[in-house]
Order: structure tokens, then sequence, then C-alpha cells
């Protein structure tokens, strides 16, 4: 039977990072994904923001790669001439109660070890945005934009050159556990199945890596693994309403972060969108589709903080699907990044959520 050292599953940015870094001479990695190409899911589907590790708890994991990774990243970035740009950001405060979540936000920040933040007045924020309404602001410098799919092709680049093997439209239909690692079974684009052995099976699956969890033997309910999908819709601003602002401006977010709160984030192309809401949806359910009926909610839903901006100056963009494992009624729950030998499953690697 056809044999590799590590095998993949799902070519999104992170599972392209990964493919990135561990593929080696002497080391036989498959990267195995369902669609036809690479980062077709939630990787080429959201806001495109560098974040600077603000919102998370301290000592989470979220906490802990933001920030060690957004300094990886410009750094990947700089050296590799990805495009990216460090815009800065902007949450704003436009009420006393929002005025104290933006302080208990700016020690969150700094406790997590983001550099260089800051309160602005309302006379501070109008001299650096003169078209931003708010009684005050974070400003966070480190903040910025990546283009993601330069992003993702350097990573698939690198890992091809470093002899990694992709295989696309392959679907992992059965894991097996044997005493030589894992041994697994595709459904090709024809619909026939093509099985091997795996010595190490790494989950980056997304959108799905609660089921592939599932196939390896997991009751992810009773480990906590079960996904939750959360659509977010985007709007594109147009016209010169879309050149007003210069850096991502963010409301103050809901307490229990299901979402960071409709915002406005400029992009590489010099546009303007706005979104993602945020709307748990049955898994069954999933689409893509961005509701025109929505355009007076999000403008509204920003009029607060950007009063320039109104309904007739919006066109229906994208939609992405976020895999929270925090449900709709949850509190914050920190990604998985588990190697399974406690679960009788040693070397097969989650990352979930």
């Amino acid at each position: 039977m056809h044999q590799t050292d590590i095998a993949i599953v799902g070519a999104g940015v992170i599972g392209l990072a990964v493919s990135s870094q561990i593929a080696k001479h002497q080391r036989t990695v498959y990267v195995l994904e369902k669609n036809n190409s690479f980062g077709q899911e939630t990787s080429s589907r959201n806001s495109e923001v560098i974040h600077a590790g603000i919102y998370y708890p301290a000592n989470t994991l979220k906490a802990k790669t933001c920030v060690v990774g957004r300094r990886m990243l410009y750094e990947i970035c700089r050296r590799h001439n990805i495009p990216c740009k460090k815009l800065g950001k902007l949450i704003v405060a436009c009420d006393q109660k929002e005025l104290k979540q933006l302080e208990r936000l700016l020690q969150a920040g700094r406790h997590n070890g983001v550099e260089g933040l800051r309160m602005l007045s309302a006379k501070e924020l109008q001299a650096l945005e003169p078209n931003v309404r708010a009684l005050a602001a974070i400003h966070s410098p480190e903040t910025g934009i990546v283009d993601s799919h330069q992003l993702m092709r350097y990573f698939f680049q690198k890992a091809k050159a470093q002899g990694a093997e992709f295989a696309f439209n392959a679907k992992v239909r059965a894991i097996k556990k044997n005493h030589q690692g894992y041994l697994v079974t595709i459904c090709d684009a024809d619909g026939a199945d093509f099985s091997f052995l795996a010595r190490v099976l790494i989950n980056c699956a997304g959108l799905n890596s609660d089921q592939l969890a599932e196939l390896a033997g997991i009751e992810i309910d009773r480990a906590g693994y079960r996904l939750y999908f959360c659509k977010g819709e985007y709007f594109r601003v147009h016209g010169e309403t879309s050149r007003l602002i210069n850096r991502l401006v963010y409301p103050v977010p809901e307490t229990e972060q299901r979402s960071l709160g409709i915002h406005a984030t400029p992009d590489l192309g010099g546009g303007l969108r706005l979104g993602p809401d945020a709307e748990y949806i049955a898994k069954d359910q999933a689409n893509y589709n961005v509701q025109e009926s929505k355009k007076a909610d999000f403008s509204h839903s920003v009029n607060n903080f950007l009063p320039f901006i109104k309904t007739s100056d919006l066109i229906a963009d994208t939609a992405g699907i976020r895999p929270k494992l925090q449900g709709p009624q949850d509190g914050f729950r920190d990604f998985v990044i588990c190697d399974e030998q406690k679960r009788g499953l040693p070397g097969f690697v989650n990352l979930i959520g």
C-alpha cells in the first residue's frame, strides 16, 4: 500500500502554512483538499485583516497566536513581497457605556502584548480621521490588511518546492487507526476511492474539521469539538464615499464576542467594504449568498460613527462562514490545537475552530 509520513487535510491558509513548514527533504507530505484549488472557503472569504491581538482573554491560544502570528506575518510579507499594508485601526465608542468597554479593551490589549495602543479623545480622533464621529477611540497602529490569495500562494509554492504533494478534488471518506498510523480513504472527482497509509495525520479541514475528527473516532460532543456555522455578509461602498477614511474602523464588539461588529475595511485596491455581520446558520443551509435586503441594516449599523455612509452607497459584495466552537448561547471558546494521544490517537493532530 502507498505510504506517506504526514497527511494534511485541508488546503486553506492553515493547511498551507503547516505544509510549508513541515515539508522537508526525505519526508513525504500529502495535502488533501476537497475543492479544486486551495483557499476556496473561509481563507478567501474574510476581511483580510491582520489583527493586533486586542480582543482575546489573556493567556489563551487566540491571544498568543494572534500577537506572535501578526509579527511573523508582517515579516513574511516583507521578505517575500506579499502585498500588505499596516493601515492602523480605530475601535470607536459612541456613548458612555461603550467608553467603559473601550477602557477594558485597551487594558486587555496591552496585557496581551499589543504594541502602540493608545486612547484618543474626540478631538484627536477628528484630527486623524475627520469623517469618523465618536466620543473616543482606541488607536491600534499594528493592525493591517493583507492580500490573502498572495499569502496562500506563497505558502503553496513554498510547500511544493520542498516536496509536498497536493491532491485537489480529494474528499476524505474514512480514517482508520492501525499499528502503523492512519489508513486514509479519499474519494476523487470521478467518484473512485483511493486508500493510503499516513504515519501522522493533521486535521486542518476548517469548516469540516469536526467531521474529520469524528471520522477518526472522536466523540465530538464529548470532546467539545462540534462546530457551529456563523455566516457573515459584506457590502462594498462605491463612489467617492469609499475614500473618506484611511484606516480600519470598528465599533466596540459585542460582550459575548459572537462577532467584532460590522466594521469598515479599506482594501489594497483603494476600495472600502462594510461587514461582516454575524448570523448562525444550519450546516445543511450553508451558502454564500448576500441578501440585498440587508443594505439598510448595514448602513444604519455604522451611521453612529460613519455618518456619511448612505444605503444607496452600498453594493452586495461577498459572504463567508466562520467555523465556531462557540454556539449561539455560549461564552468564549478557544482554539483547539491538540495531538490526540490521550484519546488513543497519537500522531492525529486536530486544529479546530
